[in-house]
């Protein structure tokens, strides 16, 4: 069952849901609009002629602030990672959907490749996988609305929440974009 606006707005009251920041105009029918912050991780393809999964590659992005009088333009086919301005807390008994808006979309701006869902648990701010897939660069700035997030009930609690020690969780508590620490898994094997 996909939250209402009601909803939403009661479990942010409770403390239930977190996100900080938030304005009541954000709050649509059945989801919140989220917002772009002002840090990019952009890819440098010329320093390594391949990603290696299984190694740390801190030199494969820069970080980039988006400037406020020009903003930064993705050109057609270039991928780069951003986060959202808010920071959320998901409760135990929720998950949430992160999803691109339609405007945005019907330019060719793809907002996430495969990471639209947030487990029980989760705090911190979320990346996004930011994609042009128009003929022409898309100019970005800070504070943009570039996404919406809606939260789904569980039919019990999760007993195991992301973050917790056991699921070896790699992203609780991230500020900013962050690059994949997908290397991790081979240091746990």
């Amino acid at each position: 069952m996909v939250l209402s606006d009601r909803s939403i707005r009661e479990s942010v009251a409770e403390g239930r849901i977190v996100i900080e920041p938030l304005d009541d105009d954000d709050i649509q029918p059945a989801s919140v609009d989220v917002h772009l912050a002002d840090e990019l991780l952009v890819f440098r393809n010329a320093r390594r002629p391949f990603i290696d999964l299984r190694k740390e590659m801190e030199d494969l992005t820069d970080p980039v602030k988006i400037s406020d009088e020009d903003g930064f333009n993705l050109h057609p086919g270039e991928f780069v990672l951003a986060s959202t301005r808010e920071h959320f807390e998901i409760p135990d008994d929720l998950v949430a959907r992160l999803e691109g808006k339609s405007s945005l979309g019907r330019v060719g701006l793809v907002i996430h490749s495969t990471a639209g869902y947030v487990d029980p648990g989760w705090q911190g701010r979320l990346t996004l996988e930011l994609t042009n897939i128009a003929r022409l660069p898309i100019c970005l700035y800070r504070g943009m609305k570039i996404g919406q997030i809606s939260f789904l009930r569980l039919t019990t609690p999760a007993e195991r929440l992301y973050g917790s020690k056991e699921l070896g969780s790699k992203y609780q508590g991230q500020t900013g974009p962050t690059a994949s620490r997908y290397y991790k898994n081979y240091d746990q094997a």
